[in-house]
């Protein structure tokens, strides 16, 4: 079986040093590259195109934020940026510029392993300790008068089953928590999940959540 190979982008070599060691304590992922600024990050990423990339908020020449951006849709690669939260419209942004997932930097060595194999296999990565906090302080209430057209139309799209999978997906929960609320089996979630995002053209689960917050079915 091969390894998941990752490009790790922050401009602290120190912070490169210490994420390539605790991630190649996995004998299933390798690093194979590191960038310190968001334009090499794009140079690299572009050229080796990893299975996936930690990418930094902050960094020279460009942000991570920026770099997410340049590289979405034109690479395999997915990205998890790593945040400290300065800033909470940095996970936002982020997520809107591409990214399939967030860490806290301060984040367990064990998390980082299992985001990686997570954002990997295709899954979105959201902490609902944290994720749903910030996406409600984000979005208030829900829709605005200005989007509300332009959410409620793709919602209608959906069956009821697929609303509900949407729903329960924005509140944090996996496929099998899913499939246990909604007494389902997780291959009639996954393909439930796969029908929502083709209808709402999102891309993954972290862009459903935010979706379904911002219409308002989370409060």
């Amino acid at each position: 079986m091969s390894k998941i190979s990752v490009v790790i982008c922050d401009d602290q070599p120190l912070i490169r040093s210490s994420l390539k060691l605790i991630l190649e304590t996995d004998p299933g992922l390798e690093v194979i590259g590191t960038a310190s600024n968001g334009a090499e990050a794009v140079a690299l990423i572009t050229e080796l195109t990893p299975d996936v990339a930690l990418m930094d908020i902050q960094m020279p020449q460009l942000d991570g934020i920026g770099a997410t951006s340049q590289l979405s849709g034109t690479t395999r690669t997915k990205i998890i940026v790593l945040t400290t939260f300065d800033r909470e419209d940095y996970l936002f942004d982020a997520l809107d510029a591409g990214a399939s997932g967030f860490l806290l930097k301060n984040a367990e060595p064990e998390l980082l392993i299992t985001a990686v194999h997570q954002i990997h296999a295709g899954y979105g990565l959201l902490s609902p300790e944290v994720t749903l906090k910030l996406i409600k302080r984000q979005t208030g209430t829900g829709l605005t008068a200005g989007t509300e057209q332009s959410q409620l139309t793709p919602l209608r799209a959906l069956t009821a089953r697929e609303l509900q999978v949407l729903t329960e997906l924005a509140t944090g929960k996996n496929n099998q928590e899913i499939s246990e609320v909604l007494s389902l089996s997780e291959a009639t979630v996954k393909t439930h999940l796969s029908n929502l995002l083709a209808k709402l053209h999102l891309r993954d689960r972290v862009q459903a959540a935010l979706y379904a917050h911002r219409a308002g079915l989370i409060q």
